[in-house]
């Protein structure tokens, strides 16, 4: 079954094309995408999961287990590795 495509217009002035509810403006997200740190490692709904739950710096991010961020709506098992990585390099790493 294709979805039909509809033009939305997000209160930024930005149009774009969804073919779902979803009303996330993909061009606002683009603009808002870091340019380094590991935020940027991620998709939007990954970045806006630990976002929303105040998660902006490694040492943070830190404090939780995997368990814990896989039960945070749009962060999955893509970006578990990619926040280890991360946390790693800067001698860190998920709680037990």
């Amino acid at each position: 079954m294709t979805r039909i495509k509809t033009k939305r217009t997000c209160t930024n002035g930005h149009s774009f094309y969804k073919s779902t509810d979803c009303p996330t403006c993909p061009i606002c997200e683009k603009e808002k995408k870091p340019k380094d740190g590991f935020l940027a490692l991620l998709g939007s709904p990954a970045r806006n999961a630990l976002l929303t739950h105040g998660i902006d710096q490694l040492e943070k991010l830190a404090q939780y287990s995997e368990k814990d961020l896989l039960k945070l709506h749009g962060l999955g098992k893509t970006s578990l590795p990619l926040l280890g990585q991360a946390l790693m390099e800067k001698g860190l790493k998920f709680k037990e």
